[in-house]
């Protein structure tokens, strides 16, 4: 059996510690020490490297940087996990100094000399990113990682802003509004996007020690938001109330917890809180999916990530479908990812720190025990995505959508607005029958181009492909009608206007060629090619 490792205390200020704060977000930004600032110093190659958990590279060019530059303290100090002079740190930090940041428990002290070692208790790095609301820079204090400490990480692990939460912030629609639940807080990074916008915030967790980071990563960036942190599994702290949006990138791994399997992952790896929800197969992310409309408000949007088990035999478009139907909620679902059952184990085996080459009795008992428990259900892959959904505006209606559908491909982040704008026109197209929507007026989005496709010679096109530039980048093979359509529609014309004189040109009866292009025309407004004039 593994040895469970622990972490330190999470980062707080001290009772009586007045401004230190404040001063230490102005030590940060006076030493450069932002996104900007260590992209600069470290060059694209090394700060790629420092993305993917390598040290090798930011180490060879912070040997070569100016020693007196702040930025070089900071980075050995708090994303490489370096001993560091005293004396450096205190003209990195000229405000709190070692002693400040020992006080927030930032930094750990050997001694009171210049040259008397320093050492992280936790990563803080600049955070920089762009939602929906727009551009936000940031520092955020988490568990140290990999690369300071050189080993697995404990069970009990705060993880900063990683891809699903990025993933997460930039898919989140921004729209000003009242109350937000960020469900499983973590460092508290979706909780300071949603203060941005919110008129209130509840962040909970199951971590104290999350819930102590986040608390101060609140105080260090936004310090008047009106943020309130609650200890907790999933919905129990907030059962009663009601929110207008609901955030979450829940533990929604697939980890075995049952049977020979079970004890085998427990005894090699351990349980890590931020992503292991104690739950069999994907069981946590349907419960979530189907039991979060009791929090949400009328209208009210809940966004979550969440894998789901690709069965034999069963589409996971009728898998995840079913939890929709039982959660009596609208419904988008898009399967960004597809993982086969060993890549998804050699995923989070190794996310966790364990690596065949440190540890190859772990990584070789958790490996087969995953296996063992995909098999078990007969799980062909797994499958990653975002799901959003949204409660009725009426208490007793019936869902108006239930959308599944797979994008693998690139998408322009941030993709809130996008999909704020793709509800808003789904409400819009479910308010007319196809005769209002021909006397409707349309133009076509700024984002949208026309490729045509022609064999050599050939005086018309084999193929057009209507191109979104935004969002989702979707492709749309148009008909000669559905293409012709859409060029004309700059606003001056209805619909059913623009479809007779396409009839006629074609030499075709108007109500026939309605039938085949409305039903084509509803799909393009509802993902954004086009939109009312």
């Amino acid at each position: 059996m593994q040895r469970r490792l622990t972490s330190p205390p999470a980062p707080a200020e001290p009772s009586g510690a007045g401004g230190l704060v404040p001063a230490l977000r102005a030590d940060l930004l006076a030493s450069g020490f932002t996104v900007d600032g260590v992209g600069d110093l470290l060059g694209e190659v090394a700060s790629a490297a420092l993305h993917r958990e390598q040290a090798v590279p930011v180490r060879r060019v912070l040997a070569s940087a100016r020693a007196d530059d702040p930025r070089v303290a900071l980075a050995r100090l708090f994303l490489l996990g370096d001993d560091v002079p005293r004396a450096a740190v205190d003209r990195a930090l000229a405000g709190v100094g070692t002693t400040g940041a020992a006080r927030l428990g930032l930094v750990t002290a050997a001694g009171a000399g210049d040259d008397d070692a320093v050492r992280a208790a936790v990563d803080l790095r600049p955070y920089a990113a762009e939602d929906a609301r727009g551009p936000v820079e940031w520092w955020l204090a988490s568990d140290l990682g990999e690369v300071a400490t050189g080993g697995r990480l404990a069970g009990d692990h705060v993880l900063g802003a990683g891809g699903a939460s990025i993933t997460l912030a930039q898919v989140t629609m921004r729209t000003p509004t009242g109350r937000v639940l960020d469900l499983g807080t973590g460092c508290g990074i979706q909780a300071l996007h949603a203060a941005r916008h919110a008129e209130a915030v509840v962040g909970t967790d199951i971590s104290r020690r999350a819930l102590g980071f986040a608390r101060f990563n609140a105080a260090l960036n936004a310090p008047d938001a009106a943020l309130e942190l609650r200890h907790g599994s999933m919905l129990e702290p907030v059962a009663g109330e009601r929110f207008d949006l609901v955030v979450s990138n829940p533990p929604f791994v697939i980890t075995p917890h049952s049977g020979a399997a079970g004890r085998a992952v427990a005894d090699a790896l351990g349980d890590y809180e931020y992503r292991d929800g104690g739950r069999a197969g994907d069981d946590l992310v349907r419960d979530l999916v189907t039991g979060v409309g009791a929090v949400l408000a009328p209208g009210g949007v809940a966004q979550l990530l969440g894998n789901w088990e690709l069965r034999r035999g069963e589409p996971w478009t009728d898998r995840v479908g079913a939890w929709l139907d039982a959660a009596g909620l609208d419904g988008w679902v898009i399967q960004r990812e597809v993982l086969d059952p060993a890549e998804y184990a050699e995923t989070w085996i190794r996310d966790g720190g364990t690596t065949p080459e440190r540890e190859p009795d772990a990584w070789a008992a958790a490996y087969g025990a995953w296996l063992d428990d995909f098999a078990a259900r007969d799980v062909e892959a797994v499958g990653f995505g975002i799901l959003t959904l949204r409660r009725p505006h009426q208490d007793g209606a019936r869902p108006t959508l239930r959308r599944l559908e797979e994008h693998t491909g690139s998408v322009r982040q941030p993709l809130g607005a996008h999909l704020a704008a793709s509800l808003a026109a789904h409400d819009w197209l479910a308010a007319r029958d196809d005769a209002t929507l021909a006397r409707e007026r349309l133009v076509v989005a700024d984002d949208v181009t026309e490729e045509r496709y022609l064999t050599p010679g050939a005086a018309d096109p084999n193929v057009v492909v209507l191109r979104q530039g935004d969002g989702l980048g979707r492709g749309v093979h148009a008909s000669t009608g559905l293409a012709a359509l859409v060029g004309a529609c700059d606003g001056e014309l209805a619909v059913g206007q623009i479809v007779g004189a396409i009839a006629a040109l074609f030499g075709v009866g108007a109500d026939e060629l309605a039938a085949e292009l409305l039903p084509a025309v509803r799909g393009l407004v509802r993902d954004g090619f086009l939109r009312p004039a």
